[in-house]
């Protein structure tokens, strides 16, 4: 039997909301391969400056919309397509899309904190590899899950090529800062999506092989857990970076 759409509607919807993100940028006449710094902060690219010194928190969320042309959404669409498609079916299309709302913000916190620290608190950072490492943090641990009617085997192959896709994308973001390659990757939007898909993950179990009542009690956990360490952590930020910071220098 053919699956609809309504397959995995949380994958399909984020998927679209991206594009046609991308879309009303270029229809604005955005550059559609290399959008300059200016258009993106317009559109809502994360800069830590503008957050912790203008109050602008909104850009927490946005930023994981808009993409530094379309070679940058198309690698990110492919990849959300792919785990999204794995891990749909195991937390739900509203665990999803809560998966990739928070922790997309968990990695743009990371970033303003480490590009503040940096210095680099004028830096637009963009796009939705954040919560796309954050869906394949969830997938690392409730791949684990014992409570899942699928042979361990192919579970097991599954976890490793999802691992696989973090250390190489890891490793690629290191490799692009080190050695000049002309394209800036944020492995701390990375790493602090990662982080937080992991802790959105460790509650919960997975909707395949469990209680809904069950399921749905430890999604919420999760949500709420995620939900107010981002807010403790933006507090922190607040505090640790005051306007002061940015107004001496």
């Amino acid at each position: 039997m053919a699956r609809s759409w309504a397959f995995a509607p949380a994958t399909y919807l984020l998927v679209g909301i991206n594009c046609l993100v991308f879309l009303a940028m270029v229809f604005s006449h955005v550059s559609i391969f290399n959008p300059t710094p200016d258009q993106l902060v317009h559109w809502g690219a994360n800069v830590p400056v503008n957050v912790l010194l203008g109050g602008e928190w909104w850009r927490v969320v946005t930023a994981m919309f808009v993409h530094v042309g379309i070679i940058h959404l198309a690698t990110n669409m492919w990849c959300l397509w792919n785990l999204g498609l794995l891990g749909e079916p195991l937390i739900g299309p509203f665990g999803l899309f809560a998966a990739y709302i928070l922790s997309g913000a968990a990695g743009n916190l990371l970033s303003i904190g480490v590009n503040t620290w940096n210095g680099h608190w004028g830096s637009a950072g963009a796009g939705a590899s954040g919560a796309v490492f954050g869906i394949a943090g969830v997938l690392i641990v409730l791949l684990k899950s014992p409570r899942l009617p699928i042979p361990a085997k192919d579970l097991a192959g599954l976890r490793k090529s999802v691992i696989y896709f973090a250390v190489l994308n890891f490793v690629i973001g290191f490799g692009s800062g080190q050695f000049n390659l002309g394209v800036n990757i944020d492995n701390m939007a990375h790493l602090g999506g990662l982080l937080g898909g992991v802790l959105f993950a460790l509650p919960m179990v997975p909707l395949l092989g469990s209680p809904k009542k069950l399921f749905v009690l430890r999604r919420r956990v999760a949500v709420g857990l995620v939900s107010g360490v981002l807010v403790l952590f933006g507090f922190f930020l607040s505090n640790f970076y005051p306007a002061s910071y940015f107004l001496d220098r």
